[in-house]
């Protein structure tokens, strides 16, 4: 139950404290009337807060002593004490209804957003829900205050959102931060079961009641008790089925098919579309009385593209979640962060989801920049890496791409060289190398007609250091 809190009435005129009363009485407040020598015990107080009217003495020391309490300044004696962040004001001696609800309201903002507060207020679960349901923004912030504020009700609620932004991890977060948190988690996709059998499935059929039930089986609903039922896809039910889970969110029973019985549903229902339901209500295609039925409690969950200053969280957040499940993750460069923020995610954090997956794969363990992600997702400019190797490893490189090419592939001179024996007076190794290494140059510039970039390719070396051994050796195109 919620503690009521005090306003607390400094006036020591009588015919204005008198109305100060009778306002706050009509609006609803509980007041207190305290005297000057009072004011210090408020430091302490857990008030809503404080009208600071005549007879209070220096409201700025006051003010900067209980940070934790609003002050809505009435005095005549203003001062310096408007320049405190928790006195707001002033108030007119002839203020009326409209202008102090005002600022009551104010006061009840102060107090609800206060970040120290926030966080002693935090349910149990509310750490959780910040890694489910990343996000610093001002959208995803609200989405997670919104699953607080409802979770410990049992109130139907709609989440509304685009597919793939997560519509399933908020009802799951609703149902981890309720009182029914020990009970089961059911998932329904009324778009995946036929029409046919979707009442089977939601509320169990008898033995007997059609061919094949050849056994009684319980529906979603009795496998959801004491529980929270979730109905994902809602906009794809069918108007026959629609009415039957109307009667049930009414009633609260359901019979099995086939069967007499009634039985309780002791069920949280929590419902999720993609579909504009108030458009299809208008084309006849969704009930209006079970739209109102379970939109007691609406959440619309963003598309990824309006809050991309959540992207570089979220890849942090799934990357980290493929390392603990599968024990290969992947990192990114500033400039793949940037590119990936300027995606416009038509498939949401599915799809940001599917392509860290595919990146694991692709470059396991690996730092991805722009030049390692698929073409649709490179929104910025980048050059690939050229890198530069030493000379004497690429000389090395290409003896050894030479020496395993087939037999077939040297020329006779290259394969009598290669296979003949050593002579018992030795051979001049350097200029044998030489020669094989210039003829295998000569031929593959042969191939290439004298295109220098791909004899280069032919060669596996790079096109700069084709052309410096073709001045080394004296090789031109006569």
């Amino acid at each position: 139950m919620t503690k009521t809190r005090i306003v607390y009435l400094v006036e020591q005129q009588p015919e204005r404290r008198q109305h100060f009363e009778t306002v706050l009485t009509f609006i609803g407040e509980t007041v207190e009337v305290i005297s000057p020598s009072d004011t210090l015990k408020l430091c302490a107080a857990d008030a809503l807060c404080v009208i600071a009217g005549n007879g209070i003495e220096n409201l700025h020391k006051l003010a900067g002593d209980a940070p934790h309490l609003p002050f809505i300044c009435a005095t005549d004696d203003q001062s310096n004490a408007l320049q405190k962040a928790n006195v707001i004001g002033p108030l007119e001696k002839s203020f009326d209804y409209s202008s102090l609800s005002n600022m009551l309201h104010y006061c009840q903002a102060y107090h609800q957003q206060m970040p120290a507060k926030a966080a002693r207020k935090r349910h149990p679960g509310g750490g959780k829900l910040e890694q489910t349901l990343v996000g610093n923004g001002r959208t995803m912030k609200h989405v997670r205050q919104l699953i607080e504020q409802v979770a410990v009700t049992d109130a139907n609620v709609l989440i509304l959102g685009e597919s793939g932004t997560g519509k399933e991890v908020v009802a799951r977060g609703i149902h981890d931060l309720s009182g029914r948190s020990n009970g089961p988690f059911v998932p329904v996709n009324c778009g995946a079961i036929p029409g046919d059998l979707l009442e089977s499935e939601l509320f169990g059929h008898e033995k007997g009641a059609f061919t094949g039930a050849i056994g009684a089986r319980k529906g979603r609903f009795e496998l959801a008790q004491g529980g929270t039922l979730f109905l994902d896809e809602i906009g794809d039910m069918p108007l026959p089925m629609q009415v039957k889970l109307l009667r049930v969110l009414q009633e609260r029973t359901f019979e099995r098919v086939g069967g007499s019985k009634s039985i309780i549903a002791d069920v949280r229902v929590v419902a999720a579309t993609h579909r504009e339901l108030e458009q299809m209500i208008i084309d006849g295609k969704f009930r209006e009385d079970l739209y109102y039925r379970l939109n007691v409690f609406p959440i619309e969950v963003p598309a990824l593209r309006e809050r991309q200053e959540d992207v570089p969280l979220l890849l942090q957040e799934l990357t980290q979640r493929f390392k603990k499940e599968r024990g290969v993750g992947v990192r990114f460069t500033e400039r793949a962060l940037e590119s990936l923020s300027y995606h416009r995610w038509p498939g949401n954090v599915r799809e940001l989801t599917n392509l860290i997956e595919r990146l694991t794969i692709m470059h396991p363990d690996s730092l991805v920049d722009v030049p390692d992600l698929p073409p649709k997702y490179q929104h910025v400019e980048h050059d690939a890496p050229t890198p530069d190797y030493p000379e004497e490893m690429l000389e090395r490189e290409a003896l050894s791409a030479i020496f395993s090419e087939s037999e077939e592939e040297l020329d006779d001179e290259t394969n009598s060289a290669i296979d003949s024996e050593l002579p018992d007076d030795g051979v001049n190794l350097k200029d044998m190398l030489t020669e094989i290494e210039t003829g295998m140059i000569a031929q593959a510039l042969a191939k290439s007609d004298w295109v220098v970039a791909k004899a280069a390719d032919l060669l596996s070396m790079r096109r700069t250091t084709l052309v410096e051994k073709m001045k080394k050796y004296g090789i031109q195109k006569d």
